[in-house]
């Protein structure tokens, strides 16, 4: 698999505006974007799965890779570039086995031994924390 460029990775929020979120998608890649995650936290699966192939249909129509949040199941089903999972996810070396090899797999780390971990179980790319406080995420 050939390195997904990374340099502007878009995570989305919440979709409560499904025609607002998915402008926003595609208003972000033709700002120079060159990666989205979708990242829905509480949504109901069916929810996730549709709202996941209207922005996979924008993703595809400018090349842009894009990446399941923690769903590995909705990655698979609308086989999506690939997922990024969480400690508290699939653990990293099966989710590798099962989206494969030509997928992209990202894995958020906190840590050094997180990241050699995620490095050594076939992650891409790891995700960090935040280097300073932020008033979107209380955690």
């Amino acid at each position: 698999m050939n390195s997904p460029d990374l340099s502007l990775y878009l995570v989305t929020d919440n979709s409560d505006d499904v025609e607002k979120f998915l402008n926003t998608i595609e208003e972000a890649i033709k700002g120079g974007t060159t990666v989205v995650q979708i990242r829905e936290k509480t949504a109901e699966t069916l929810d996730f799965y549709n709202l996941a192939l209207k922005v996979k249909d924008i993703t595809t129509k400018y090349d842009v890779p894009l990446i399941i949040n923690d769903r590995v199941d909705v990655a698979l089903a609308i086989d999506a570039d690939g997922v990024h999972v969480g400690q508290s996810d699939m653990p990293c070396d099966v989710t590798r086995k099962l989206i494969g090899d030509d997928k992209i797999l990202g894995v958020s780390a906190a840590t050094i031994e997180e990241a050699r971990k995620a490095e050594k179980d076939g992650a891409d790319y790891i995700g960090t924390g935040t280097v300073f406080p932020t008033q979107t995420k209380d955690d």
